[in-house]
């Protein structure tokens, strides 16, 4: 073979060795750790309020340890894990730092952090340790103000003016620094500054400005901040403490917030999810509004929620076709059930200042013990007298077991129905995934209360009333 031949050969093969060693080495992440040897350690990295194991690797007995992948990290905060529960954060900001190495140790892993390779993670530890030694001198006044409590005054003016240079640190570092993930992270931990109140009679000021600007140093559109131990607690925060918690207050917050993330990909993902998830399972009633909206707004759509399969989807569609017509203040769907003479009886020509639905099965347990507690206390309560009625649906089909039941507990003031002939699915139309299950309808039949216990039942009437008129 010529020697040209075997050069260009040679050059494919190292093209081809290069390229390869560039897809293993897609992050290299080298560390070595006084005071940790022979061991595994671990990278994992934040995930909303969770933290996610990425990789792992072997430490030697010099302390030396490296992680390698395949594949990108994506950008966000992640977290060294050591035996004895020892840990320290790092920041993968983009693709471009995405290989570089560390040295610290156990004794302090800030204080003794020196990084190689990666201007953001040295930056954030400049910051680190200047916080470190701005603490200490704390620490020293407040020692010295337990000694000597009369100088507490001039001493407590040292830590604000310390409080003060801090902030004004941080600050410094943001601007100048404004392009960086880090200056974003700083950024996102701060809190809203809120201006004097420049009307002394809104007593509401503070709250409303706070409120108003409570995402102001947070880009909702950055992915890297879902990965970081910021945003989640933030996000929770403001739904949970921040906004009333009733349907109508929701969702027009649910929907602000959403709105914040589009154009991003896995923040609007998981605001989606997370939003739709903390009231589909809450257990404050009347919360199954949110579902439905988050349904037919993002869910149903498979432009903007594109990562559930079409059998997902179709669940969802079916769960809300159901609670749709059963949310609170929506008209109750029509019944037309048999009594125990076969005589039918229609809920909405039931004449009453309010009717109580309850779904049950006589061979239910549960059912067993509340159903007859119930009529103890409607006819103890007088409550049929007040001209309160109860519409009390068997969902079992075995006539047999409900007039047996019905006849065992003297359950004689309710209005007693079963499907007889129909063979409504009343489960699927009433949402019945369990029993019993109560709902309270008012003079209207407009849904006023629904998947009560019974005790809950006896406040909510005996409390609630002027909600039913």
């Amino acid at each position: 073979m010529k020697f040209s031949k075997i050069l260009a050969l040679s050059m494919v093969l190292w093209l081809t060795q290069a390229y390869a060693d560039k897809s293993v080495d897609a992050y290299k992440l080298s560390f070595r750790v006084k005071g940790v040897h022979d061991t595994v350690c671990f990278l994992a990295n934040y995930y909303g309020d969770k933290q996610y194991l990425k990789d792992t690797a072997v430490c030697d007995s010099k302390g030396n340890f490296t992680f390698t992948g395949t594949s990108k990290l994506p950008g966000g905060v992640y977290l060294i894990v050591l035996p004895k529960k020892y840990y320290f954060e790092i920041l993968i900001p983009s693709d471009k730092e995405q290989f570089f190495s560390a040295e610290t140790d156990t004794a302090n892993f800030v204080t003794n952090m020196k990084v190689t390779g990666s201007p953001e993670n040295i930056l954030f530890y400049s910051y680190l340790n200047y916080i470190g030694v701005k603490s200490k001198e704390v620490e020293g006044i407040r020692a010295e103000i337990k000694k000597s409590p009369k100088d507490s005054a001039s001493l407590t003016q040292k830590m604000i003016a310390i409080d003060k240079e801090v902030t004004q640190h941080r600050k410094d570092l943001i601007s100048k620094n404004s392009n960086t993930f880090v200056s974003k992270l700083f950024k996102a931990s701060e809190e809203v500054e809120i201006p004097t109140n420049p009307n002394p009679k809104d007593s509401l000021f503070a709250y409303k400005y706070y409120k108003a600007h409570f995402f102001d140093n947070i880009d909702m559109k950055d992915d890297r901040m879902l990965r970081t131990p910021v945003f989640h607690g933030k996000l929770d925060r403001y739904i949970k403490k921040m906004v009333l918690q009733l349907p109508d207050s929701l969702i027009p917050e649910i929907d602000m917030i959403i709105k914040k993330t589009e154009g991003s990909k896995e923040m609007f993902k998981y605001c989606v999810w997370y939003l739709n998830y903390t009231y589909e399972t809450s257990q404050l009633m009347g919360m199954d509004a949110v579902f439905v909206h988050m349904a037919k707004k993002y869910y149903l759509d498979p432009k903007k929620v594109d990562w559930i399969d079409s059998t997902t989807r179709s669940k969802f569609k079916e769960k809300y076709d159901i609670l749709k017509n059963l949310l609170i203040g929506m008209k109750a769907p029509n019944a037309f059930l048999a009594d125990s003479n076969s005589q039918y009886i229609r809920l909405h020509d039931i004449k009453a200042k309010a009717t109580i639905m309850i779904f049950w099965d006589p061979n239910c347990g549960h059912c067993q013990k509340e159903v007859p507690k119930f009529h103890e206390m409607y006819v103890e309560k007088g409550w049929k007298n007040k001209g309160i009625a109860v519409y009390s649906v068997s969902i079992d089909r075995e006539e047999k077991d409900w007039k047996k039941f019905l006849k065992e507990k003297k359950i004689t003031t309710f209005i007693n129905v079963w499907d007889k002939f129909t063979h409504t699915d009343f489960r699927k139309m009433w949402d019945i995934y369990s029993t019993p299950v109560i709902y309270v309808l008012d003079e209207k039949m407009i849904i006023r209360a629904k998947r009560l216990g019974v005790d809950q039942l006896e406040e909510f009437l005996t409390n609630g009333m002027k909600v039913l008129h």
